[in-house]
């Protein structure tokens, strides 16, 4: 199968006070594409063009990452979902598929919560509803003590590979060292406690696949289950011999596993949302 439009085309528009770059490829039905925290839309570029043969993709720079902005310096999950709320009014979007993944997972998740109807369906991929303690300790792994305590020499001794490519990816934001303010920031949103209910849960309208990898050290498999549970229209998926980063990308691109899981659940509810309504 031959791959097409996989040279993006890079775009803006002002939505909610920011300046949101985005990426686009393809044609048809739209589909965003969410990146998780620290990375850009850039993460995307070998999933999109396959994407993008069924569907005109999509892919932000969330506030703070990337090309697009931070004016306030604060971020949020909530305050995120606004933002994406306000992107797809702006790009005048009908109902478009949102694909989310860890931190734009819990953007989608928001998103569904406080924007119901606003998407036809989406992908709630590496999210969770309460910390555990693999999630805490994997912070204070990073470096990442506590809301707005960064050890910077331990982030960079122990993820010395991420930090470079944050100096570039986020480049366009200014300094070579913005990594750290985007450090700072968003440390305080990965320590809020989330604190959502079954009734948030029950707002979400949407078809929804929650996904995640069986070896996730950050999610228990059984909170995957459980929000599946509480969401009405929902599905679970959970993929094999997959750890949070590898439900994703794979050793040498994508997880093919993650292409076709969503893909699938794309297809099927682009077919009965298209279907005509019987007389």
């Amino acid at each position: 199968m031959s791959i097409t439009n996989r040279a993006p085309q890079s775009h803006s528009v002002a939505a909610n006070g920011l300046e949101i770059y985005y990426d686009e490829y393809g044609s048809g039905a739209p589909l965003l594409l969410l990146h998780g925290g620290t990375l850009t839309a850039h993460s995307w570029q070998d999933h999109a063009p396959l994407f993008a043969q069924h569907f005109r993709v999509i892919a932000p720079d969330s506030r703070g990452h990337g090309r697009t902005h931070n004016p306030t310096g604060e971020l949020s999950y909530r305050l995120m979902a606004d933002d994406l709320a306000a992107f797809v009014q702006a790009l005048h979007l009908e109902q478009p598929f949102i694909c989310g993944f860890s931190d734009g997972g819990q953007i989608a998740l928001e998103f569904g919560m406080h924007y119901p109807g606003l998407a036809k369906g989406l992908v709630v991929c590496g999210a969770f509803y309460t910390f555990s303690e693999g999630y805490r300790a994997v912070l204070h792994e990073w470096g990442i003590e506590g809301p707005g305590q960064v050890d910077f020499a331990k982030v960079e001794q122990n993820m010395a590979g991420l930090v470079e490519g944050w100096k570039t990816e986020h480049a366009p934001l200014g300094r070579p060292d913005y990594w750290r303010t985007l450090l700072q920031s968003i440390s305080k949103m990965w320590w809020t406690p989330l604190d959502y209910t079954t009734v948030d849960f029950q707002k979400i309208t949407a078809a929804t696949q929650i996904l995640l990898g069986d070896r996730d050290s950050l999610i228990p498999v059984e909170q995957a289950v459980d929000m599946y549970r509480l969401i009405p229209n929902a599905e679970l998926a959970i993929l094999p011999k997959a750890d949070h980063g590898g439900t994703v990308y794979g050793a040498s691109g994508p997880n093919p596993f993650f292409v076709s899981t969503v893909l699938d659940f794309l297809l099927r509810h682009s077919a009965q949302t298209a279907q005509p309504a019987q007389p």
